[in-house]
């Protein structure tokens, strides 16, 4: 930048802006009040006059994240078809932000931006006709299976990565008797497809929901999204 370039104003999303990138590049040991404002070339007590502290950065992080989230999807289409879109749009977002996604899940967040997923699965259940108590299950399920499939993806690709090079040499120190079926399933598990195993839990999960009961036509709710 020239000196004869006005320096940007300072804002909150610039802050996070910051933050997320370095996150993303460093990891999230590696943030501090000081990183992020060596990163924007400010002094770092200009921070605190938008975040003011590292929790509330953190926190600022988490929001940015669960903002990003593509909840568009038709609203005239089969609820079965939101609730894979919700579901499917947080997976994106994991991708994109892998290593964000660990302040996601350990700092609150009470925004309206970090609601709207909550809105959104409420809304979808709602529409399929559930009650309160089950819409309100529903939501944690859909939400649960969101952020486990994304652990399970990358706890298995750290627990398993190896069997892709390895193979079927992978189970040559087994016993054949008491590993039987780790042996003759040794082809599918070194066969590493994250995507279709998403998949197969999302159809899963929907399926399962699907035969819930549903509240009767007098019942509470419009049944509307």
């Amino acid at each position: 930048m020239t000196s004869d370039t006005p320096r940007p104003a300072l804002t909150r999303d610039r802050i996070v802006d910051a933050a997320v990138a370095l996150i993303e590049r460093e990891g999230a040991d590696a943030l501090s009040m000081r990183r992020v404002a060596a990163e924007l070339d400010v002094a770092v007590m200009s921070l605190y006059n938008h975040v003011p502290n590292k929790t509330a950065l953190l926190e600022g992080v988490a929001e940015h994240i669960v903002a990003g989230l593509d909840l568009q999807d038709d609203p005239a289409a089969p609820w079965q078809d939101g609730a894979r879109a919700l579901v499917r749009a947080f997976r994106k977002v994991a991708h994109d932000n892998p290593r964000c996604m660990t302040i996601v899940f350990t700092h609150k967040i009470d925004s309206a931006a970090g609601l709207r997923p909550m809105e959104r699965a409420l809304a979808l259940a709602d529409a399929a006709g559930f009650d309160g108590g089950t819409a309100v299950r529903i939501m944690r399920a859909l939400l649960a299976y969101a952020i486990g499939a994304q652990m399970r993806e990358f706890g298995m690709e750290k627990m398993l990565g190896h069997l892709a090079e390895t193979g079927a040499k992978s189970w040559n120190h087994l016993d054949p008797v008491a590993f039987r079926h780790v042996i003759a399933y040794g082809p599918e598990l070194a066969a590493h497809d994250p995507e279709t195993d998403f998949e197969f839990g999302l159809d899963l999960l929907i399926a399962a929901l699907e035969a819930l009961p549903r509240r009767g036509a007098e019942g509470p709710g419009s049944g509307t999204g």
